[in-house]
């Protein structure tokens, strides 16, 4: 068994899509419409068949409460694996992204970020050692 698919509620679908496109670097695969409802995934450039990323909007009251409620609790959606989290930081802070959490040590070989993803999500990114 494997994950094939996962999502994350976005408050903007486009705004999501030109975010985890054009800043983060992943890349469209699916983009279908259907009665009112955008089916819109992304997958990483480095795996064009590996796990999709749903961008789910979030006009559900339920999800617009998780949504906010881990926001307000500081606590990441998500969190993606990088080569090098400083790396990225600097790379994504160059380019205006905020972050709510500098590059951070938490145990010996990870370390972690976190950025807004300017959709209604903290997310993490992290360096783990092979």
């Amino acid at each position: 068994m494997k994950i094939i698919l996962t999502s994350i509620f976005v408050n903007d679908q486009e705004r999501a899509l030109e975010f985890y496109t054009k800043t983060l670097g992943f890349v469209k695969k699916s983009d279908v419409s259907a009665e009112g409802y955008r089916w819109l995934t992304v997958v990483s450039p480095d795996d064009l068949g590996g796990t999709e990323l749903l961008l789910e909007p979030s006009d559900n009251p339920v999800a617009q409460a998780y949504q906010k409620g881990i926001f307000e609790q500081d606590i990441p959606a998500t969190s993606f694996g990088v080569e090098d989290t400083r790396a990225e930081y600097e790379r994504l802070k160059a380019q205006g992204v905020k972050f709510t959490l500098e590059p951070t040590e938490v145990v010996a070989g990870v370390t972690i970020a976190v950025l807004d993803d300017t959709c209604g999500n903290l997310i993490q990114i992290q360096t783990t050692p092979a």
